[in-house]
């Protein structure tokens, strides 16, 4: 961009020092140090919303391609509304017996109940025929 040789930079350090003197030459890199740092920063902020502004007209221009395509798929392959095959398609949930829900005139269902006798429950089950003590 700028091609500025150490030698032409030593001339305008010569420059600087001859006509703004060696009292005020810090005060004077200082102000131009500051101009050079605001200029930067306008630059930066110019590159960034330059390169925010390609991100998006590339980032639209991959939404059109990719509906262009998602339309081309669905015209080659259009849905149709044929059942799912049986094997495919999801089992239904068991039944869940509520006695609350049950018919007046249905038959009561019998649940098996096991067979304990007193004094039975606390003790461990018979080995072989024999009861253990």
């Amino acid at each position: 961009m700028f091609d500025i040789a150490p030698t032409e930079l030593m001339v305008v350090a010569l420059v600087a020092l001859v006509v703004i003197g060696p009292k005020d030459l810090p005060k004077a890199m200082r102000f131009v140090g500051h101009w050079v740092g605001k200029a930067r920063g306008v630059a930066r902020q110019f590159r960034s919303g330059f390169d925010t502004m390609v991100r998006e007209a590339e980032l639209a221009e991959m939404e059109k391609k990719w509906a262009e395509e998602n339309a081309r798929i669905m015209r080659e392959h259009p849905t149709t509304d044929t059942p799912v095959h049986p094997v495919d398609a999801p089992s239904p949930p068991p039944p869940v017996h509520d006695p609350a829900s049950q018919d007046e005139h249905a038959a009561p269902v019998m649940v098996e109940r096991p067979d304990l006798r007193e004094g039975q429950a606390d003790q461990p089950p018979a080995v072989d025929g024999k009861a253990a003590s």
